[in-house]
């Protein structure tokens, strides 16, 4: 009774240990503490209870499972950690200190890439969620835990042992329902507080936590007590014998005496849990009405400091002779610049500069009015010269490129186009627990990790590619272009257009089985005809043919590189494009730039593009240099941000690029160039005086509803539509696209998992065929294209498959005897 009263005064914190190492008197035993450094359990069979370092939501020990009616309960190591319980069949996992094992970031389940069947033995057994998990006593030493289908019989030594066990499960199952909360209200980045705001109230919240975990333990210890009180008074009613009496009495009084001292640490506790909250939350006010202001002075200095930088500016621009270096320079330029977007700004009436290329010089652009323009009365010379009576707007093509439809202007030899789909079944609103599905994933290998249909959208990376031709009409364009620059323009301008769709396309296109492929013959309707097939699995690889009877042949084979990088994926395409005009022979041949998906972890992921690009000319030696800015926060550039020079094989500049890729690109025409002023970074810069820019390029709009459908384009809302005649291993009957896009989601996921077993299936069997023919001293060829063939390139001297011929004749003969089942 003496420690008793001791504990009354000395905190809430000496109850907790004390209490739960007092003697359960319906067991009439003291529980095994814990023997190791640390809070680990004992070693003895026996076990341990459960212990934590200080400061640590870690929790450690021995307790029994039921395995099986044969075996019954083994012991095994438990691990409970960030609202996760993980069981090993040894404790010497969690103990080592090699650098062999290692641990995954938030999650106490280690990892191995390889190992002996000993060491796997030691290999987490098995994890379960608490946040959703629903926790059970069935008597005096058992706990159920349930989540699912999955259900964990545990049994402790005492009924100390295991109410110490279930405390803990309920103080993780709290906090991990807290924190998934927390993250599903998360949807974007927050503003960080200042260090020192951090620091002060971290302290006061520590403290309050702190005082809310005893207040929990000391609920539960009442709990715990009040039914042995309660079992004690029964026991003593129906005692008969005198003797026993005493013993009865004395254990009554002990548990009457503990209970009034836990209700009383209890009320202390509560007492100190108000006083806290009342004096922080005065100071807590006075921190958030001191942040509001901050952020009001702030943004009201920034709005005065952009004042003061735009004014500035437009100061500096009216300086005579910057515009046109010209002595009268009102009479013989605009002077007016036209920004990367192609529009001046409100504010930018005057000049703006185009941000300088990496390998390329910086240049300036001065837009200058044809009507006005003479050459004799100007200082701008040198590097290239045009006349402006070239920019011809009644004759030039690039007149034709603000027409909405082709089949305007020259398409009159068409059929009419055929009435497609518009719209497909909204997208289901299913949410997405990525822990959900990672947590069920340990142990496994990567490779055979069933990723859900919930990450995706409806389209194959086949269907994907081909929506590259959905500005088509630029190509048709460029084969009535006479000039290789001009037309170099209108490739420039089909290359940053094949973006354009990616803007709102988050999710992830299906991947594409072996030997699968995609045709989009709309060689009556738009003039051609395009072949996808996947001709490799491991690397993946896609090739791509397209034959346009108006004059244009493009084909590719695009790898897709990617790498991880915590907070973004950057998705590499490797491999080069090559585009072929019939009647001019010019052959032109880029590649694509980096796609990078940004907030993977946490946020709203959104797509950049960035990197350049190089259009080359291989019969003209005409190269156009295209540059996509990537974003960023404290740029003034305008997003998405792309600009580029067409030179000729002399290194001569004829033509200025500018736009975005998720909106438009147009086109200047250079009249002169000079060498101006050195930037800050060291490059020169280029001034080049140009008329007025012309639009080449402009996004279509989205159709109406196209937010619940996946953003599709119109052209993309027709990719996957059911068509007759197709090959068997099409993409459009890939069954689990299909009930993807009827939002069948759980069929779905059933059946891409079948469809990557049975891949995995026909990859082993290739591997033994490998093998066996290896141990024979044979050649293996692997697999071979159906209708692609690989062939040294003769312009880049790469590997690349070509397009070999023979599909669209098997179509109009419906001969698909070659096909392979992959469906």
């Amino acid at each position: 009774m003496g420690k008793a009263a001791a504990l009354c005064g000395g905190g809430t914190r000496g109850l907790v240990s004390l209490l739960s190492a007092v003697p359960c008197l319906a067991c009439h035993e003291l529980p095994a503490m814990s023997a190791e450094p640390g809070g680990r359990g004992g070693g003895g069979p026996a076990g341990g209870a459960p212990a934590a370092p200080p400061g640590s939501d870690t929790y450690k020990g021995w307790l029994f499972k039921w395995t099986n009616y044969l075996k019954g309960y083994q012991r095994r190591w438990f691990v409970l950690s960030n609202g996760l319980l993980s069981y090993y069949r040894s404790s010497a996992t969690v103990r080592s200190g090699g650098s062999s094992w290692k641990r995954l970031k938030n999650t106490p389940v280690p990892v191995r890439k390889m190992g002996t069947q000993a060491e796997m033995a030691h290999t987490c057994r098995g994890t379960i969620n608490l946040s959703t998990a629903h926790i059970d006593t069935e008597d005096s030493c058992n706990i159920v835990l349930s989540n699912g289908g999955r259900t964990y019989h545990l049994k402790a030594n005492s009924e100390v042992e295991r109410q110490r066990w279930v405390t803990a499960l309920e103080l993780a199952k709290a906090k991990a329902i807290r924190m998934r909360n927390n993250q599903s209200d998360d949807s974007g980045d927050e503003e960080p507080a200042s260090q020192s705001d951090k620091s002060e109230l971290h302290g006061p919240l520590k403290t309050l936590s702190s005082k809310l975990e005893d207040l929990s333990t000391c609920n539960e210890l009442i709990a715990k007590h009040g039914a042995a009180l309660q079992r004690s008074l029964s026991e003593l009613e129906n005692l008969r014998l005198p003797a026993d009496s005493g013993e009865k009495i004395k254990a009554v009084n002990e548990r009457a005496t503990l209970f009034r001292i836990t209700s009383n640490a209890m009320i202390n506790a509560c007492r100190d849990f108000l006083d806290l909250a009342e004096s922080h939350s005065r100071k807590w006010q006075r921190l958030l009405q001191h942040e509001r202001e901050q952020r009001i002075r702030l943004e009201e200095t920034i709005e005065q400091l952009a004042k003061q930088h735009n004014s500035l500016e437009r100061a500096c621009r009216g300086a005579p002779g910057l515009a046109t270096g010209t002595a009268s320079g009102a009479s013989t330029a605009k002077g007016s610049v036209q920004s990367a977007k192609g529009e001046a700004s409100d504010e930018d009436e005057e000049t703006e500069y185009f941000d300088a290329m990496e390998d390329a010089p910086a240049f300036i652009t001065v837009t200058a009015d044809p009507k006005h323009h003479r050459r004799s009365g100007s200082n701008l010379s040198g590097a290239s010269e045009g006349h402006p009576e070239d920019w011809n707007l009644e004759d030039s093509v690039f007149e034709s490129s603000n027409q909405s439809s082709y089949n305007e202007s020259t398409g009159k030899d068409l059929l009419p186009r055929k009435r497609r789909r518009t719209r497909i079944p909204d997208k289901p609103n299913y949410s997405l627990n990525l822990w959900s599905i990672m947590k069920n994933c340990i142990g496994k290998e990567l490779s055979k990790i069933p990723m859900p249909v919930n990450f995706n959208e409806p389209l194959s990376m086949l269907q994907r590619l081909t929506e590259d031709l959905e500005y088509h009409e630029l190509l048709d364009k460029a084969v009535k272009c006479e000039s290789s620059t001009e037309q170099m323009c209108f490739v420039a301008a089909f290359s940053v257009s094949s973006y354009s769709t990616t803007v709102h396309r988050t999710a992830k296109p299906f991947n594409p089985l072996l030997g699968e492929t995609f045709e989009l013959d709309r060689l009556e309707e738009l003039g051609f005809r395009s072949l996808c097939e996947q001709v490799s699995h491991h690397p993946p690889a896609a090739a791509h043919h397209v034959y346009s009877r108006r004059g244009w042949t493009l084909w590719q084979e695009i790898t897709i590189a990617s790498k991880f990088r915590g907070k973004y994926l950057s998705i590499m395409p490797l491999g080069a494009i090559h585009l072929e005009f019939h009647s001019s022979g010019n052959h032109y041949v880029w590649r694509k730039v980096t796609s990078t998906v940004h907030n993977i972890i946490v946020g709203k992921l959104w797509i950049d593009q960035s990197g350049e690009i190089e259009i080359v000319n291989h019969k003209s030696k005409d190269k156009c240099q295209l540059k996509f800015t990537p974003y960023s926060y404290f740029s003034r550039d305008v997003p998405r941000k792309v600009t580029g020079v067409v030179s000729d094989a002399d290194g001569k500049a004829h033509y200025v690029m500018s736009g975005t890729w998720d909106e438009k690109m147009e086109c200047s025409k250079i009249l002169h160039s000079s060498h101006g002023s050195t930037s800050t970074e060291g490059k020169q810069k280029t001034v080049y005086q140009t008329l007025s820019p012309k639009v080449l390029w402009r996004k279509y709009p989205l159709p109406d509803n196209a937010e619940n459908m996946y953003f599709f384009s119109e052209l993309a809302l027709t990719l996957n539509e059911p068509e007759e005649r197709v090959a068997p291993t099409d993409s459009r009957l890939r069954p689990d696209q299909r009930l993807m896009e009827s939002g069948r989601w759980d069929e779905a996921n059933v059946e891409k998992q079948r469809l990557e077993e049975k891949q995995r299936a026909v990859r082993r069997r290739g591997e033994a065929e490998a093998v066996e023919a290896m141990e024979e001293g044979k050649d293996y060829e692997g697999y071979l294209p159906l209708w692609f063939e690989r062939k040294v390139d003769a312009v880049t001297g790469e590997l690349i498959c070509v397009y070999k011929g023979g599909y669209w004749e098997a179509k109009d003969k419906q001969d698909w005897s070659v096909c392979p089942d992959i469906f």
